[in-house]
């Protein structure tokens, strides 16, 4: 509980700070705007420790159970790797190999028993950067006939969500709109405004109140045991059309940062359905009770029957999925190795990919020149060293690049998860994953070639400050 109530004690003092530091001119509006924040933080709180336990009894412990376990395994393994194993990796650099690429269907039936999972059958177009997404969400949006499920981490309370949640409550009106948003990551985010926000916008104090003001929009916030989260996004029209990736609704995502989603169709929906469905019942006044009583009803069959082998892959209680597919793709993967991802601390991966290196696969890396977290992008720098010193190209994004996707010898994995702890093992996650050559060709002409090309290569090992490494230690521990 202890690191629990410090986050929130962080949280509420971050908020508090901020309001505080207003000039004169916009001093009452900003107090209030930055009063209501601490307000709703403090509600996150209460709702966490006292109503989760009663509620949600069995993910409220079991959140702990696997925070601990996973927390702890993660240190012992942290100080393995850069006492014994990373030394280890040493001498000449070999060049990079002409081998042929894994044999995908022996590795599809390796990840069968690896992440306990099984492939299911859809297809995925990709929707690079803001305009090309929610230009196809919003025609969705606009002709869809039973329902919109909408499971994101943030629903901002900018100018362009605003927009975005005038248009959820006049479809209301005609078919169901559920919202779910993650409680602190919405808190934190509607206190902090894009860059290129109008300085006119009025930002609602409550994005879920102004969402449920005057419409028949169902808006459910996720609550935080034990300081986890729920980072999936997701939105599904009609059960038949999935939108799937690492886009939040917000300006930033709509104008501002380099990012994708996807678009899915076919009987995966279903699957996708029914984990949204779970999560909405886990969400309301009977939690657990609820979850069950879906999880017995069991799926159900909307989405057309067509498609290719697609896969769903998860973070999640005692189930770390992707994670274990994406290292057990490192380690089979013989030919290229393509990876693009804001948030890289994770040791055992930055491990196994300079062992993959060292094999002779062809690996880059594509981070952003400006990230939107100070002790992240601190971190990155650490690991860009640590990259370049085992032969692994890194290519730095013009900007903030949010994209999420990697590519192992043909098989790709692309969804909500960053390549950190809370990712990996402890936030609530849901990546699609594929080895279908033309989604593949798909990903590597729309996302990682032209993004190689407008990046600069770092070729020299970049400058970190002492207080880089607190905060490499800082990442590591929290995030």
């Amino acid at each position: 509980m202890g690191t629990f109530k410090t986050a929130i004690a962080v949280t509420l003092a971050a908020l508090f700070t901020t309001g505080c530091a207003t000039t004169s001119a916009d001093q009452p509006s900003s107090l209030t705007r930055k009063a209501s924040g601490v307000g709703q933080a403090g509600w996150v709180y209460a709702r966490s420790v006292y109503e989760n336990p009663v509620n949600r009894p069995v993910s409220h412990f079991a959140s702990l159970g696997s925070l601990t376990l996973k927390s702890t395994a993660g240190l012992l393994r942290r100080v393995s790797l850069s006492a014994i194993e990373m030394p280890a990796l040493d001498g000449p650099i070999p060049a990079v190999s002409n081998a042929e690429t894994m044999d995908l269907v022996a590795f599809e039936n390796t990840l069968d028993k690896v992440t306990g999972t099984r492939q299911d059958v859809g297809r995925i177009k990709f929707l690079v950067d803001g305009d090309e997404y929610f230009g196809r969400l919003m025609e969705s949006i606009d002709s869809a006939r039973e329902s919109i499920d909408i499971r994101t981490y943030i629903f901002d309370n900018d100018d362009f969500a605003v927009a975005m949640a005038d248009e959820l409550r006049q479809r209301a009106d005609d078919i169901r709109v559920r919202v779910m948003v993650d409680s602190i990551g919405n808190v934190l985010a509607t206190q902090a405004d894009a860059e290129s926000l109008p300085e006119a916008h009025d930002h609602p104090l409550s994005i879920n109140r102004y969402l449920e003001r005057d419409s028949d929009v169902k808006v459910r916030s996720m609550t935080n045991p034990w300081f986890t989260g729920d980072h999936t996004k997701t939105t599904i029209i009609d059960k038949k059309t999935a939108f799937v990736g690492g886009m939040n609704i917000g300006r930033e995502y709509r104008y501002d940062w380099h990012d994708m989603m996807m678009e899915v169709t076919g009987p995966v929906v279903d699957q996708l359905q029914f984990e949204s469905d779970k999560a909405w019942s886990r969400g309301g006044l009977l939690g657990d009770f609820a979850n069950a009583f879906r999880f017995l009803r069991g799926k159900q069959e909307h989405a057309e029957r067509d498609g290719y082998p697609v896969r769903i892959l998860q973070t999640k209680n005692f189930s770390s999925e992707i994670y274990k597919a994406q290292i057990a793709a490192i380690q089979n993967a013989k030919q290229y190795i393509f990876i693009e991802n804001a948030y890289f601390s994770d040791d055992r991966i930055i491990y196994e990919l300079a062992r993959a290196r060292r094999r002779g696969v062809d690996v880059r890396v594509i981070i952003p020149a400006r990230g939107n977290h100070g002790p992240v992008n601190a971190s990155n720098k650490i690991t860009t060293n640590t990259l370049l010193k085992h032969g692994i190209r890194v290519y730095e994004y013009p900007g903030m690049s949010h994209v999420k996707a990697a590519i192992y010898d043909g098989w790709l994995c692309v969804g909500s998860a960053n390549f950190d702890k809370l990712s990996l093992k402890i936030n609530k996650e849901l990546n699609m994953a594929t080895s279908d050559p033309a989604t593949v060709d798909a990903l590597l002409k729309q996302v990682f070639f032209p993004d190689m090309m407008v990046s600069r290569e770092i070729e020299r090992p970049v400058e970190v400050t002492f207080a880089a490494y607190w905060a490499e230690i800082a990442v590591d521990e929290l995030l």
